[in-house]
């Protein structure tokens, strides 16, 4: 069987349009040419991630080619930053107007030395030579600090693209659509940017834009939220009318998956079961279905510890990872409980259930699992009639679980996935197989590769820093202590409490990062340092490093005025910062 990736390129053509979007595409289509009339305007598409925003727009772009007097450009603003994507979004329509429309603007502001060099300069672009470049973004760089002359420039924008639409060979108006792609991956400056040259210089007649992006992340509480009111309002009015993607019908879904699987040539080993299951768990989004596709094919073609078991065990762990990676991170840990997460959450649902009484609903078998899951973290469970209150009983049982445990319980696909993963007989074998065979992954980051190190004597950041790394599996932490050490750092490493002690007899020590559970003992690293902080042993900061955060444990961290990571980036992140107390304290 040959196994070939899905890209993630949107649909160009009705061909590749495998979710029936075509028809949107033809009414938006259609509306756009029938409302030249009403031009300035600008359509929002709108669409969370990987819901087949741009593949959408790609189509509206090919249905508007196809009809007389309607041009297309098409301008990404993630290409640009700042006060850049202003310009770059004006000059990408002005060098869509035909040659002789800027000649004869050209000699129409001829008098208006200052704008005379921008169009000069569009025009240069159309003809190629390379020295325009610098001319463009003098002149442009001039130009932005003077305010008469970019309101000139509005002025001549609005003549320019009158002339151009009224210059068809045909008796129809011109229109020019601007698609525009990405806004909302871009920072606050770029997006203002954008609207405010779509919304202060080219809202004339004849341009009409289509931007694509998710609204909500343009809203007040997503990327904008720092916005003044004022801002807001302007934001407002950029946009006269939205279209919002709709989700797939599940059989359109799975139709995808089909179609997908074919491509990529893993029809057979995913078979229909399978199929189904990534259409109803993906969330029904495009891009995430292609992920899990790519995904299932490589793991199985090229990861030896799938290779000893089922395609139904493999596309639900790797669903579990793709969907919910924070979970993932967990359950590849093996520390802080005498099961693995997955059997952790169903053991801690069923507890929920019955703890929860009167509002749970526990079913047949979940009081012999939740007295388990209690005295597995040193609680006692209530008598099974008893008319006490258990809601604090649960709660003290959240405090030692992770901290996404009671939001996953709501979560009814989730629960299900879980279920599903642990019915199968190879489930417990396949969870030990990847936990031996990820030796302490950097959490959060599927590849587990902390940050790239730098070497060289410029780039030594954490030049003279002492510190020590406790842990007894230092194996775990070779790739993150060469990084360190990379950046100057010494790193003296110990595996358990009287190794740590004679470093810190032995040196300064800057720094503390430590493991939380060693062997049996669940809050090993806590102990020590509060034994360390007790004794004037170490004063300094100190991080661990986990896999597993659990409210109990960030309580007890926050308490000895410790750090808690999990992810590579947290971790570096509170290096950098130890090392300024060291540099205040020693350099």
């Amino acid at each position: 069987m040959e196994f070939s990736l899905l890209n993630d390129e949107p649909v160009t053509g009705p061909g590749d349009d495998l979710l029936g979007a075509g028809r949107a595409a033809r009414e938006l289509a259609r509306l756009l040419h029938g409302s030249r009339a009403a031009t300035p305007f600008t359509l929002a598409v709108d669409a969370g991630w990987g819901m087949g925003k741009s593949s959408l727009m790609r189509l509206v772009d090919a249905e508007l080619r196809a009809r007389q007097g309607v041009h297309t450009v098409w301008y990404n603003a993630w290409t640009s930053t700042g006060a850049d994507a202003l310009e770059g979004l004006i000059k990408s329509v002005l060098v869509r107007f035909d040659r002789r429309v800027l000649r004869r603007a050209l000699q129409r502001v001829s008098e208006r030395r200052a704008l005379v060099g921008v169009f000069r300069a569009a025009l240069t672009v159309l003809s190629g030579p390379l020295g325009a470049a610098a001319l463009v973004d003098r002149l442009w760089q001039d130009l932005s600090v003077d305010a008469r002359s970019r309101n000139a420039m509005r002025d001549a924008l609005r003549e320019l693209t009158a002339e151009w639409t009224a210059s068809a060979p045909h008796d129809t108006r011109r229109l020019l659509v601007v698609f525009i792609d990405d806004l909302d991956r871009c920072s606050e400056e770029t997006v203002l940017a954008v609207c405010e040259a779509v919304k202060v210089y080219l809202d004339v007649p004849g341009l009409a834009f289509v931007i694509g992006c998710d609204r909500s992340a343009l809203g007040p509480s997503g990327l904008l939220r720092d916005l003044s009111p004022a801002g807001s309002a302007f934001m407002e009015k950029v946009f006269q009318t939205s279209y919002r993607v709709p989700v797939p019908a599940l059989s359109e879904v799975r139709a995808y998956v089909d179609a997908c699987a074919r491509r990529s040539g893993i029809q057979d080993l995913l078979g229909d079961h399978l199929a189904e299951l990534i259409a109803q768990r993906s969330a029904r989004n495009p891009r995430r279905i292609k992920r899990l596709i790519n995904g299932f094919g490589l793991e199985s073609a090229l990861n030896p510890v799938w290779q000893a078991f089922s395609a139904e065990a493999v596309i639900r762990v790797l669903l579990l990872q793709q969907l919910y990676p924070d979970f993932y991170r967990v359950l590849l840990a093996r520390d802080g409980a005498d099961v693995h997460a997955a059997r952790e959450f169903l053991r801690y649902r069923a507890a929920r259930r019955v703890l929860g009484r009167p509002f749970g609903l526990p079913v047949e078998g979940d009081w012999a699992v939740a007295v388990s899951c209690l005295r597995a973290y040193g609680l006692v469970a209530p008598e099974r009639d008893g008319a006490e209150d258990r809601g604090e009983l649960l709660a003290g049982l959240e405090e030692q679980l992770p901290t996404g445990f009671p939001e996953l319980a709501l979560d009814a696909n989730f629960g299900l996935l879980v279920e599903e993963l642990m019915a199968l007989e190879e489930a417990d074998d396949l969870v030990g197989r990847l936990q031996q065979g990820v030796p302490q992954l950097a959490p959060g980051r599927p590849d587990g590769d902390p940050e790239p190190a730098r070497t060289g004597t410029a780039r030594r950041p954490y030049a003279g820093m002492e510190v020590l790394w406790v842990d007894d599996h230092p194996e775990r932490n070779t790739r993150f202590v060469d990084v360190l050490e990379q950046r100057g750092a010494r790193v003296r490493v110990a595996t358990d409490r009287d190794g740590a002690e004679r470093a810190f007899a032995a040196d300064r020590i800057d720094l503390l990062v430590s493991d939380v559970q060693r062997g049996p003992d669940r809050s090993a690293g806590l102990t020590e340092l509060a034994a360390w902080r007790e004794s004037g042993l170490h004063s300094g900061p100190a991080v661990f490093f986990t896999n597993r955060v659990t409210p109990s444990r960030e309580t007890r961290a926050r308490a000895l005025d410790a750090r808690v990571a999990t992810s590579a980036e947290q971790l570096l992140r509170f290096v950098a910062e130890a090392y300024e107390a060291y540099e205040q304290a020693f350099l």
